[in-house]
């Protein structure tokens, strides 16, 4: 039996697969941000609270999606089997940041012995000694990353973006086919089920075939954002031709082309993305339009299987991603801001949100300066997480004042805002956390022609004019450069956390660009430290900051009285469209589990169908 609940708007955001969803203990009274009141995941005062299910559950920003990942898991399917059913379907339903085009990583913790040692996965992934493998034993139980994220072409170079001025040319990077990255994403999803799902590829794909070629009914949400970008899609004939003009809420958005790739993977796996009919139309589009992927580039990507960064945090074991994934900044940050007493400074109270925001400034000036792909560039994991390293930043906070940015002789990097991220919890307590991005909506607004679906521009991502700002503001550095074959630098940071114990306990993640990270990392306070519930821990409003540009933006909700306080420390306090969608999930101790759909949105408001 399966329950759904209904937002405000009447939008399917969460699955849940068992008995039935019902609501637990009201959270802590915390007030969203007024902007987002649309958005609310359930009708009421009920907002508040995560629900349950004794089998499994799908957390998920498309409703569909989540249906297509609960589907799976009714079916017998675990976490990553959901997870990618999920992921598919998304590439249907959420063409914005679902994708088959993109990139992403996925966290996965499975009970019990590992399946992919029997299945050869870790021999594969290891160059053939599977002692020194990526897996890591917790809980009676086996943990791994899977790292997806695309990589330069073999003709990228450095300076490619840059005009005759010597300046960043963002049209070429952002908007042309030399942004397009070699995707990863199919590849990662095939070798994630393939080493840890349970059931066939082509089960797990059933649903996302079905969308795809017997269509859905266009949402506001998605009729908006496609009217959004029309611009950047009208400009690519085959784009223009699959999304304008943006169909009417209802109507029913068939998509044949995709429907035939999907099947394609189904039958042969990534080989049918990476050979064949679909990389023969991605690479003859680049040759007519002066993108650089080849055959060459499409044969020689892989996916790795990689080993989670972990950390504790009061007595809690952390994973979560490694470089290039966002993942060891937030652990920088949970080790920053550990010693200070902040429940008792109290939930976004200024005593408690101005060591945050210092800690933030901090590690992001040690993400961008020192950070990149780990295979191109060395990556000093072991002293950024240090316990002196870490002392040595929490010493530089002054307890009173804000440091100023130039103070801190930092550069910082980015990443685009449209990406997309899912949880999953199994019955038998396996979590999945997967996180995917095309980068901007829709990417580079460019699509393959016969094939269905849309380009990623994650070139961007790479430092194009080291120590310059970007159009956000950002300063990146050189650690991250362009050059052939590399993984650009990501903020996206799928989390897992255990209880003491070693049993599994949270997934987590979320969408958002550069405020991924401090998206996360608040969650994580909210739940471990201030004891809100999941669905209080993800509604409370959120700050972020990132030391360029110097100020914190805030979401609506942070109290006036805070933000005054944070402006006598020396703050510069901007208030911020909503940040994230940190859809999570919770194992209980005693059985069944917990999720919540983030009340924000990334892609417009949700109104009533």
């Amino acid at each position: 039996m399966s329950a759904v609940r209904r937002g405000a708007a009447g939008a399917v955001l969460l699955l849940l697969v068992g008995w039935g969803a019902v609501p637990l203990a009201r959270a802590q009274a915390v007030a969203p941000p007024a902007a987002l009141e649309s958005n609310v995941l359930l009708e009421g005062e009920q907002r508040f609270r995560p629900q349950w299910s004794a089998r499994g559950l799908v957390a998920a920003q498309e409703p569909l999606a989540s249906a297509a990942g609960a589907a799976i898991l009714r079916q017998g399917g675990n976490a990553v089997d959901g997870a990618v059913a999920t992921a598919f379907a998304l590439a249907v339903t959420l063409p914005q940041a679902g994708n088959l085009g993109g990139g992403g990583f996925l966290l996965l913790w499975l009970p019990g012995p590992s399946p992919a040692r029997q299945r050869g996965c870790l021999v594969e992934a290891s160059g053939g000694n599977p002692a020194a493998g990526p897996e890591l034993a917790i809980g009676g139980g086996t943990a791994v990353a899977v790292n997806f994220r695309e990589t330069a072409p073999a003709a990228a170079t450095a300076t490619m973006f840059l005009g005759p001025d010597g300046q960043v040319d963002r049209a070429r990077a952002t908007r042309s086919l030399l942004s397009t990255a070699v995707p990863g994403s199919v590849a990662g999803l095939a070798l994630a089920q393939r080493c840890y799902g349970r059931l066939p590829l082509a089960q797990v794909m059933a649903p996302a075939i079905r969308l795809a070629d017997q269509g859905f009914p266009v949402s506001r949400e998605l009729s908006d954002s496609l009217a959004a970008a029309a611009p950047r899609l009208q400009a690519d004939p085959v784009s223009r031709r699959l999304f304008l003009p943006p169909p009417v809420p209802g109507t029913r958005l068939r998509q044949g082309e995709l429907a035939a790739s999907l099947r394609r993977i189904a039958a042969e796996g990534e080989r049918g993305f990476y050979t064949g009919p679909v990389a023969d139309a991605l690479v003859g589009a680049m040759e007519r339009g002066g993108g650089l992927i080849t055959h060459s580039d499409l044969r020689a990507y892989r996916a790795q299987l990689v080993r989670p960064l972990r950390r504790e945090f009061r007595g809690h074991p952390v994973l979560t991603m490694p470089p290039p994934g966002g993942g060891l900044t937030l652990l920088q940050l949970l080790g920053i801001l550990e010693p200070f007493d902040l429940a008792a400074t109290g939930l976004n109270a200024a005593a408690s949100l101005h060591p945050m925001a210092e800690a933030m400034n901090l590690a992001y000036r040690d993400r961008n300066a020192l950070l990149g792909d780990p295979d191109q560039v060395p990556v000093p994991v072991e002293r950024l997480l240090s316990p002196a390293h870490l002392d040595g930043l929490r010493r530089r906070i002054d307890p009173r004042r804000h440091t100023p940015a130039p103070a801190l002789e930092a550069a910082a990097a980015r990443e685009g805002t449209n990406t997309t991220h899912l949880s999953v919890a199994d019955r038998q307590g396996g979590l999945a956390a997967l996180t995917t991005t095309l980068n901007f909506p829709y990417g580079n607004g460019i699509s393959v022609p016969g094939m269905g679906f849309l380009l990623n521009n994650e070139m961007d991502d790479f430092t194009a004019l080291p120590g310059s700002a970007n159009a956000f503001g950002l300063r990146q550095g050189t650690a991250n450069a362009i050059a052939p074959g590399k993984r650009p630098l990501s903020s996206m940071a799928p989390t897992l956390v255990f209880r003491p114990d070693g049993r599994p306990w949270l997934a987590t993640g979320s969408p958002g660009g550069s405020r991924i990270i401090t998206t996360i990392l608040q969650v994580l306070l909210n739940r471990m430290v201030h004891g809100l519930n999941l669905a209080g821990a993800v509604a409370a409003p959120r700050i972020h900051s990132q030391l360029w540009p110097e100020r914190i933006d805030a979401e609506e909700g942070l109290s006036p009285d805070s933000r005054r306080l944070l402006e006598a420390m020396g703050h510069s306090v901007r208030r911020a469209p909503a940040m994230g969608a940190a859809n999570s999930v919770e194992v209980l101790a005693e059985g069944g589990s917990l999720g919540t759909v983030d009340p924000r949105r990334a892609e417009g408001p949700a109104v009533a169908e």
